[in-house]
């Protein structure tokens, strides 16, 4: 049985929801699923991503394999990396708390990242407010004039 993990959608219309799920590649998209291991709400500035990171490494170890947007929300969240790091430690690289040591921070440093990102996104929407909305008006002449309103 071919395993997959992907996006199960929910929501209205124009308005998307997503689980993350692993289900059987021959199910149908929103049908019959494995486990959920998470959400994903693309509507959120930035994204909100909920993931249980334990469940989604246990898949990818059994041999689930990722949709193109659920690798790039695994890899996002840490937890390609992660998997990476294990693999090191199964080949005698280096031990389990040096993994761990790496990941975390990795983790750290991504959160930093997110949260500057995060600011600079309200800074520049506070601007934009703040700036007075200026409008090209038609005149019965055809001509144009500004007008700020």
């Amino acid at each position: 049985m071919a395993v997959k993990m992907r996006l199960q959608r929910h929501g209205s219309k124009k308005r998307p929801f997503y689980f993350i799920v692993v289900a059987d590649a021959r199910a149908p998209r929103d049908g019959k699923f494995i486990q959920k291991i998470g959400t994903y709400n693309p509507l959120t500035v930035p994204a909100t991503i909920q993931l249980d990171r334990q469940k989604a490494l246990e898949w990818l170890h059994k041999g689930a394999q990722p949709t193109d947007t659920v690798r790039r929300i695994l890899s996002f969240k840490g937890v390609l990396y992660l998997k990476h790091l294990l693999r090191g430690v199964k080949l005698g690289l280096f031990d389990d708390a040096t993994a761990m040591v790496k990941f975390q921070k990795w983790h750290d440093e991504h959160e930093a990242q997110i949260a500057r990102r995060n600011d600079e996104h309200r800074k520049t929407q506070r601007a934009r407010r703040s700036q007075p909305v200026v409008r090209k008006v038609e005149t019965r002449q055809g001509g144009s004039e500004a007008a700020e309103a």
